[in-house]
């Protein structure tokens, strides 16, 4: 059961995240661009499995994504309100798919799951 409510948190989230982009009328080309941009932090696996996790999970946590969203409102910031919304997206996306935070043991073991 825990696990059917972090995938509906994460639909909840990204599509909130979709949601609040469109309401501000933000470039949709933009979005498709960025979307997977966070997923690049999986090349810190190329050093090991425990600095891939400590990179991959510092780009995949909704702490930091919050923290840019916040920043973007309250400076006025379009552009890096609209990348917080997209890597917010992101997050919510994988969450919703099953992928969560990684434990440095290998790639495939998370806080939801073995991928």
């Amino acid at each position: 059961m825990n696990k059917v409510l972090l995938h509906i948190e994460g639909f909840v989230v990204f599509s909130s995240s979709i949601w609040l982009y469109g309401h501000y009328h933000f470039s949709w080309i933009l979005f498709i661009v960025l979307l997977f941009a966070p997923d690049i932090s999986m090349f810190g696996y190329i050093v090991n499995n425990k600095v891939g996790a400590i990179i991959y999970n510092v780009f995949h946590t909704y702490t930091v994504t919050i923290l840019v969203v916040v920043f973007g409102v309250i400076f006025s910031a379009p552009l890096v309100l609209a990348i917080g919304l997209i890597w917010t997206a992101h997050i919510g996306m994988d969450r919703m798919f099953g992928y969560g935070l990684k434990y440095p043991t290998e790639f495939k073991d998370t806080h939801l799951n073995r991928v």
